[in-house]
């Protein structure tokens, strides 16, 4: 589960980690008292107003602007809220904007330049081990840093077990070229950064850029924190963070039916019984001249009711042109499932798109059986390469 910038911020502070001050509102009005409250608390006199969606690039699609006042913070605020946002990460469609953020400016005069870093903290599935990634580029991305230089990328793993020892927050604050006072707040950082990452049960930290102020301060200006959901029920207060309207309208449909759901920007539905043959059958799609349009998982124990709603779900999407429901015939029957196939087409009702099954497993014939037999522009297929050949001919 993503989270927006200012929940990531709080969450860290509660750990300790030093971060870039901000207030989240949203209207213009209420972006100025949040500028009154920064310059009372910090003495800021020049703000940052964010964006707050679940996307990176808001700067570059001209989320993140800097005011000089509060004037200036009510005028860009305005500009900001409603705006429909656009960055790499959220299509040609964009986001739309709902809060903002009021954050303090950090990049003030000092002894010292303003230095950017960039730091990560995820699971290395390989190692089975967590990960710190850190590099001197920070504020670039981190994909394009790894291409173009590879040697700026700084890593240590860590023992789950062991968890993260001294000498290694040490190794990563002397890697980044620190020194003096910065080295031991860089220390404190990824310290505290790891306790808040194991503490929440979160799969990706990710702070770019990590400041290095004028005066040698350690702070997470931005902060990108995306929860596991499979411990969510272990952090009641976490899952409370969730924001629907951030997420795709049918995957939230999709979950209140205990379905796995994914859209893609394909022309076939597909609706299957485990992940893995659901990477086999969007194989299968594409090799018969189709696109998936979606990731489909009915689970172990498909029936009429998980048919007919992931039916209704693949259905709303308005590129579809056929539907391949793929059922392994393993804990469940296939027969089972083609009555619930035939059942849901029923209750729908006026459908217009090709429907092929393909069934396998137990009772795979009585349930191409019923498929055949019901009268409905159902088309039934019992090897993989009979789903693909039907694929390609209602496609045509």
């Amino acid at each position: 589960m993503n989270i927006h910038e200012y929940q990531a911020k709080n969450l860290l502070k509660g750990y300790g980690v030093k971060i870039q001050e901000g207030i989240v509102t949203d209207t213009p009005e209420g972006a100025v008292d949040a500028a009154r409250k920064l310059h009372a608390e910090t003495g800021t006199d020049w703000y940052v107003v964010k964006a707050q969606i679940h996307a990176g690039g808001r700067g570059k699609g001209g989320g993140v602007k800097v005011a000089k006042n509060r004037e200036e913070v009510k005028e860009i605020s305005k500009q900001i809220l409603g705006m429909q946002l656009k960055t790499h990460q959220t299509g040609p469609e964009g986001k739309k904007v709902h809060k903002v953020l009021i954050a303090e400016d950090v990049y003030y005069k000092g002894e010292h330049e303003p230095k950017e870093y960039y730091l990560s903290i995820l699971l290395d599935r390989a190692k089975g081990c967590n990960m710190i990634i850190a590099s001197t580029e920070g504020g670039m991305e981190i994909e394009k840093v790894a291409e173009e230089q590879p040697d700026k990328i700084v890593k240590e793993w860590i023992d789950p077990a062991i968890g993260l020892q001294p000498f290694q927050a040490r190794k990563v604050a002397f890697a980044l070229g620190l020194e003096g006072k910065a080295h031991k707040e860089m220390i404190k950082f990824i310290q505290s950064l790891y306790q808040a990452y194991t503490a929440a049960d979160a799969s990706l930290f990710e702070i770019n850029p990590v400041l290095k102020t004028s005066d040698e301060k350690i702070l997470a200006v931005d902060a990108k924190v995306n929860l596991d959901d499979n411990a969510l029920f272990r952090h009641s207060d976490l899952a409370e963070l969730r924001d629907i309207s951030e997420e795709e309208e049918l995957e939230v449909e999709a979950s209140k039916s205990g379905l796995n759901y994914v859209k893609l920007d394909g022309n076939v539905g597909c609706m299957v019984n485990g992940a893995g043959l659901a990477m086999a059958t969007m194989d299968i799609i594409k090799l018969s001249g189709g696109e998936p349009a979606n990731f489909l998982d009915v689970g172990g124990g498909a029936n009429a009711q998980t048919v007919e709603a992931g039916f209704r779900i693949i259905l709303k999407d308005p590129n579809v042109k056929a539907i391949l429901i793929n059922i392994f015939g393993g804990i469940v029957r296939c027969d089972r499932v083609a009555k619930g196939v035939v059942e849901a087409y029923k209750n729908i009702g006026d459908i217009h798109v090709p429907i092929i099954v393909r069934l396998q497993g137990t009772n795979a014939e009585e349930g191409a059986k019923i498929i055949e037999e019901s009268g409905l522009k159902v088309y039934s297929a019992i090897l993989l390469k009979d789903a693909a050949q039907r694929v390609k001919e209602v496609l045509q």
